[in-house]
């Protein structure tokens, strides 16, 4: 029978689809086609219930419930004018996925009568088992009560699969007791934090500012392979990236591959995906390919945060469903091939006020240079504060595979500023000591308003070896990682920023209450930051021993593994942080350790597991056929009277083959009983720790290495796992 491999490889590209968009298919046409918007609520609720969802989108006003069936009935009037039979709570648990339960908008009456109805209680509040989701401890097994609750600043969009439509309404997840069990409630309450305390700090400004937004333009890195081939194997079918598989002879080096033509049935599933994403509201501007074979990338615009984390947890599962329709697989892991390019993606983060400022890009006078130096200062110090929290929150099993490897940043937070910004900071720094004059003149001693304002995108140099750098007018956090859920790195982000933003106004005010001028304490308060923090600035290579060496001397935490980066979540300082700002309360924030832990043996288990299958009974048997090969042909020629100098060559690799064989069986046997004893281990942390340390770091690189020395061995005919020359370059 032919191998899955080589039925693959036949069959690359046979049952593609054409896909062409239609002339009436104009992005303007077709964007928020399925999205309930106000512009759209404003045709189907009354003026009553239309004033009531605006005020609650733009005002963060609650919804009376007496409205919510006015709004329900208008939703459900919309939806079925386009064929909508069901809805649906849509919501992020904490698994990393989006979760639904589908309900029929059919019912039927007390005397058996069938109607369509959609009520404001079924819209507003829906009770989901909350028992199956991770809870790390929060609910036991047997208390299923759980709550959905409706997010009205994400609006509801249908979901198109095949022929049928779900009306999908965001919403927040949280158990009986009010603990919150998904990714979206503590972002929401991260946002407002931030909000509140950016707002205090504009106050210095701009009396006018009543609110501040955090942005989020989120970079989707991801791999497209043939699904035939993908199906050939076992380990991206349940990890999502390969546990063997030798380098190509060619892979990326000739960096052919970024910026260039995309292939056309690649170009075909872009042009699908992005007409499914326009329809549901996600304003994707960018595709490329990127510096890996086989690896792309798209962009949004930027929106509003929790509306962006939505729209990209809502992307990955819409590029997972538009490519089985061109018989595609997407690979959204960090590291699925090794030896190239991992993927991530790169979080840009800025704040926006209702006024239209931008307050992470520089001015054109003092005063508003003065107001970008002070979020721009205390977002360094910030991120000097809480790095570990903030190493935390990329942490994955996944992530440990790319961080620091092939272009990914390093597990050190350091931050990049460019050669402008850090001689605008080290000429404010140069003043300590001195005392600032009590009027604007000492803002225009260190030619702040002149240099700032000149500023652009490009005055800056972009740095691809940095964890945390910015980028003319906003951040970019380019440790997050391309499976991950963008909400907990940015829970992350705004409430370290919130917490820095009120200690820096209870800083400057006392500096006004003890006599200082605003903008003198202002300047003190900027100047205090710089030299607390500036240990954290690095503009180098941060791919280099060098830096590691230089990052350790400075005391900055280089945590390489996830089990021991996610104690950041179980430390006082993040329970008082999460507390402090209402995000997390001690139960809550310990049950995310504990999930996360949890997760992170599962992944790691799974792939062990999936290792020693796939060694033992596909490899290990290629080898062994190919070995029998080798005796049989070593032996015909001793029968043949040849001297051992005839078969000097083929005894040599019989000889290389069998040490390879044997290492891969003892190691998968040791490997198994490491696991054994790792699970037998009560304590989460202990087994997360043993997993890390004591199963993947001491046979998962041995065992690849010794299969992937076969690979390159045994009769091409006989290797039962498509290539890594096949899986990149075929399609």
């Amino acid at each position: 029978m032919e191998s899955l491999r080589f039925t693959a490889i036949k069959n690359i590209g046979s049952n593609s689809v054409s896909y062409e968009v239609k002339s009436s298919e104009k992005v303007t046409t077709i964007f928020n086609e399925n999205v309930f918007t106000l512009k759209t609520a404003r045709h189907y609720l009354t003026d009553e219930a239309y004033k009531s969802l605006t005020a609650s989108v733009k005002g963060g006003k609650k919804i009376d419930r007496a409205m919510g069936s006015n709004i329900a009935n208008g939703l459900k009037a919309w939806a079925e004018e386009k064929g909508v039979t069901h809805f649906t709570h849509w919501f992020q648990p904490l698994t990393g996925l989006s979760a639904e339960k589908h309900d029929s908008f059919f019912t039927l009456k007390g005397d058996g009568t069938p109607i369509q109805e959609f009520e404001g209680a079924a819209l507003i509040q829906q009770e989901p088992d909350a028992s199956s989701f991770p809870s790390g401890g929060l609910r036991a097994t047997f208390e299923a009560r759980g709550y959905t609750a409706w997010d009205p600043s994400s609006p509801a969009f249908i979901m198109e699969i095949g022929e049928g439509r779900t009306l999908c309404i965001p919403t927040i997840f949280v158990s009986y007791t009010g603990e919150s069990l998904d990714t979206k409630t503590p972002l929401l309450k991260a946002c407002v934090a931030l909000d509140k305390a950016a707002v205090d700090v504009c106050q210095y400004f701009d009396k006018n500012v009543t609110k501040v937004n955090a942005t989020l333009g989120w970079e989707q890195e991801y791999f497209v392979i043939d699904a035939g081939l993908a199906k050939a194997r076992p380990d991206l079918v349940l990890t999502g990236r390969t546990v063997f598989g030798h380098a190509p002879a060619k892979g990326q080096q000739l960096e052919d591959h970024y910026f260039g033509a995309i292939p056309e049935r690649v170009y075909a599933y872009m042009r699908d995906l992005e007409g499914e994403c326009y329809k549901l509201g996600i304003p994707l501007r960018t595709r490329h390919n990127e510096v890996a074979p086989a690896q792309f990338e798209c962009a949004p615009i930027f929106e509003e945060m929790n509306l962006a984390v939505d729209h990209n947890t809502l992307l990955m599962d819409v590029m997972t469903r538009v490519a089985k329709r061109h018989n595609l697989v997407v690979l959204l892991h960090e590291k699925p091939f090794a030896g190239i390019n991992g993927s991530g993606k790169h979080n840009n983060w800025s704040m926006s006020t209702d006024t239209g400022v931008n307050l992470l890009a520089p001015g054109k006078t003092p005063k508003t240079n003065l107001m970008f130096l002070t979020f721009f200062v205390n977002t360094i110090k910030a991120v000097h504060d809480y790095s570990e929290l903030i190493r935390a929150s990329i942490a994955s099993a996944s992530n440990d595979h790319r961080l620091g490897a092939n272009e990914a940043p390093p597990a050190i937070i350091s931050i990049f500023t460019g050669k402008f910004l850090t001689d605008v900071l080290n000429q404010i720094e140069s003043r300590v000591g001195d005392s600032f004059d009590e009027t604007d003149e000492a803002m225009l001693k260190l030619d702040i308003h002149k240099s700032i304002p000149e500023l652009m995108l490009d005055n800056t140099d972009r740095n691809r070896t940095s964890p945390f750098a910015f980028t003319g007018n906003k951040f970019e956090f380019r440790a997050v990682g391309s499976s991950a859920n963008c909400a907990g790195p940015m829970t992350v982000l705004n409430t370290v920023m919130a917490e820095t933003l009120k200690k820096f106004k209870a800083e400057v005010d006392a500096l006004i209450e003890k006599g200082d001028k605003k903008e003198v304490a202002i300047l003190h308060v900027i100047q205090k930051y710089i030299v607390e923090s500036k240990k954290v600035l690095f503009e180098g290579d941060g791919y280099s021993d060098e830096w590691e060496k230089e990052a350790e001397k400075r005391g900055l935490p280089n945590v390489k593994t996830t089990p021991v980066s996610l104690d950041a979540y179980a430390a006082d300082k993040a329970k008082k942080l999460f507390e402090d700002n209402n995000i997390y309360n001690h139960l809550e924030l310990e049950a995310r350790h504990e999930i996360m832990l949890e997760e992170y043996i599962k992944k790691v288990q799974i792939e062990a597991r999936v290792m020693g299958e796939i060694a033992s009974t596909q490899i290990l048997p290629a080898a062994l056929k190919f070995q029998n090969t080798l005796i049989e042909n070593i032996r015909g020629l001793k029968e043949a009277g040849l001297s051992e100098a005839a078969y000097h060559s083929q005894k040599k690799t019989l000889e290389s083959i069998s040490t390879h064989i044997n290492a891969i069986a003892s190691n998968v046997e040791a490997m198994i009983e490491a696991r054994k004893k790792a699970n037998d281990l009560s304590d989460t942390r202990a087994k997360a720790i043993a997993y890390c340390d004591e199963i993947k770091a001491k046979y998962f690189d041995v065992i690849r290495y010794h299969a992937d020395k076969l690979e390159l061995m045994i009769d091409d005919t006989l290797w039962p796992l498509p290539k890594y020359r096949e899986l990149l370059f075929l399609r």
